[in-house]
């Protein structure tokens, strides 16, 4: 079996699908995408095509060591994105060839099922206690939200008091024990991130996600002294050698590699042993289309680490599109208690629907990510 052809779609909402074709008639499907550039990591993934004709898609570790390794410059958020995508669609036809679902490949499924999660509020967080209590109502047991609007390195007690509102009632109206995560987005500094974390505790919330950015990665270890919330982040690193230094520190307690930029299903695999070694649990990021979500339920059923699983069904983003229009077989994403039953099918087990991706692609999408400012001017973290 050869690789034969390489196709790009840009599909809205805001995705960058890629299909690779083989000369044995079986397609594979991967999402190849940085919010805000997927145009980029398009542009790079038909770069990476000479690599790829004509080659076996079977041998992904050497395929993605090519990729990886071959050029002399590595890692970052376009290369390692443009890598996903082509390893998501490399195991779709592995999976598809042996007539098998992925993680059947990768080692066989150690759980039934996977909890996930609902987004609420939006990225100015609004009315989220009758969203949460909706979001129960349907069946999830837990929820994430933006935790704040954007915050000066030194900001107001009256932020961080909105904040604490906001968490107090989503508490009250979904009771004890329902998961709250709160997500600061990296939109906090670290001495706002200390006095949050510290004030949310009473809420029992399941995780605080990014409190800082990573850019700034020696901050988790002081933050992480004034909470005891569990402290989850990695959606911006994009490789086993970031996450390297990040577990390296000791206080983390959730990592969120995303398997559109973390370099797909085979380094995440990696990195989600890696963090196994050091007691840390994973809930892949993924804010993304249908078919990154199939590759994170593929990675979730081996990994024993694997506590939640984030989706965009419902999310903010998604406008005009979402993510079961792109698929055929929607019955196999339906939520029951709140948990996704591990896929059946073939490969990642997401039919795509590309009479539609196909329509989408004929006028694609050029969705940036919104652009905030201060009352000073001065530009804020989104």
């Amino acid at each position: 079996m050869k690789i034969t052809k390489i196709n790009t779609y840009l599909v809205r909402p805001r995705w960058c699908f890629v299909e690779i074709e083989t000369d044995a008639e079986i397609t594979g499907w991967g999402e190849a995408v940085i919010e805000g550039k997927a145009a980029t990591v398009k542009a790079c993934v038909e770069e990476m095509k000479d690599y790829l004709l004509g080659v076996d898609p079977k041998n992904i570790e050497d395929i993605w060591n090519t990729l990886y390794r071959g050029g002399f410059y590595r890692g970052g958020p376009i290369l390692m994105s443009a890598i996903s995508g082509i390893d998501q669609a490399l195991w779709d036809i592995k999976g598809k060839y042996y007539k098998t679902p992925v993680y059947d490949l990768i080692g066989g499924s150690c759980r039934k099922n996977i909890r996930v999660y609902s987004w609420i509020g939006g990225d100015r967080p609004s009315d989220v206690a009758n969203a949460a209590k909706e979001k129960k109502a349907e069946g999830f047991t837990a929820i994430k939200m933006n935790a704040t609007e954007e915050l000066q390195y030194i900001d107001t007690y009256e932020k961080v008091d909105q904040v604490l509102e906001r968490v107090s009632s989503i508490r009250d109206a979904v009771g004890k024990y329902f998961g709250i995560a709160i997500d600061f987005h990296g939109r906090v500094h670290k001495p706002m991130a200390k006095i949050l974390a510290k004030k949310l505790e009473e809420f029992n919330p399941m995780f605080i996600e990014e409190p800082v950015l990573c850019d700034n990665m020696e901050s988790f270890v002081e933050v992480a002294r004034y909470t005891n919330i569990p402290i989850a982040t990695g959606e911006r690193l994009f490789s086993r050698w970031d996450f390297k230094r990040l577990l390296s520190l000791g206080c983390i307690d959730i990592i969120q590699p995303d398997l559109s930029h973390a370099g797909g299903i085979t380094e995440v695999k990696k990195i989600a042993s890696m963090a196994e070694a050091y007691d840390v649990a994973l809930a892949p990021h993924c804010p993304l289309g249908p078919i990154a979500l199939s590759a994170c339920i593929q990675v979730d059923a081996t990994c024993h680490n694997a506590i939640i699983q984030e989706q965009s069904m419902g999310i903010h983003y998604n406008e005009n599109r979402s993510v079961l229009d792109y698929v055929m077989n929607k019955e196999d994403f339906k939520f029951i208690d709140g948990d996704l039953i591990l896929p059946v099918k073939p490969g990642l087990g997401v039919e795509v629907n590309k009479a539609l991706v196909l329509e989408e692609n004929e006028t694609p999408h050029n969705w940036k990510n919104p652009v905030w400012r201060h009352r000073d001017g001065s530009i804020a973290e989104w």
